[in-house]
């Protein structure tokens, strides 16, 4: 019997990636439907990281398979209603910023993917949440930047005049950016860095995720992978 995942995705690059590997792995593995609730910050990230075209392949747009995003979605997000109507056997968040936690953790629904838990949480759907901040220190992946002293201004620049989005002057910008990875590949001085960085977790966001730990309907898993250890509860 074919089940049908909704999938909530924030806007963060820390487990962004790993996120779309474990979701093209379960389409490819299972009979599974993916609808895909994206909140603002997503819509933007998921394009400097390049992941369009994935994210299509995971939500093919059919009936159940949508891609919503929360910019197209008005205020009261009347999609996540489908929570209360036995259309979906479980809703994974992943990855959740630090501020979907925090609004999870107190009861807040002001975005789309925080008013989708909210509304499966009172509709009996099971809840999985990826928190990119946990406690102690993460490894995150960053989009393409300039590494400005590594950068010898050429001009002409390969990699600025072969942006097909013109999102590069004297730096790059992100909201432009669709993480194509041209420009990486034109500069000869490899001034152009897309790469982990080490970040310390905030004592807050750590406990907002023990409160969420607490929550009725809610579970936390600790990286992406481990979805694919609780595909049989779902």
């Amino acid at each position: 019997m074919t089940k049908t995942i909704a999938w909530g995705i924030t806007g963060a690059g820390h487990f962004l990636t790993s996120s779309f590997g474990i979701f093209k792995q379960i389409k490819s593995e299972h009979d599974i439907r993916v609808n895909t609730f994206l909140s603002s910050a997503a819509e933007e990230v998921v394009r400097m990281y390049g992941l369009e075209n994935e994210l299509e392949t995971i939500s093919c747009g059919e009936y159940l398979e949508e891609i919503f995003l929360e910019t197209q979605q008005g205020k009261s997000w009347p999609k996540t209603g489908r929570f209360l109507l036995d259309k979906y056997d479980a809703l994974i968040v992943t990855p959740a910023t630090s501020n979907t936690v925090s609004k999870i953790a107190h009861g807040t629904a002001d975005s789309l993917v925080s008013n989708a838990v909210a509304q499966a949480v009172k509709g009996s759907v099971p809840v999985y949440v990826v928190p990119v901040d946990i406690a102690g220190v993460v490894i995150s992946e960053l989009p393409y930047g300039i590494a400005r002293e590594i950068c010898q201004k050429c001009d002409p620049c390969p990699p600025r005049d072969n942006c097909p989005n013109d999102a590069i002057t004297d730096q790059i910008d992100l909201l432009k950016c669709s993480g194509c990875g041209i420009c990486k590949e034109l500069c000869n001085f490899n001034a152009i860095k897309g790469g982990p960085v080490e970040l310390k977790v905030r004592d807050i966001d750590a406990r907002n995720v023990d409160i969420m730990k607490e929550l009725e309907g809610i579970t936390v898993l600790e990286k992406p992978e481990d979805i694919l250890e609780i595909l049989h509860e779902i």
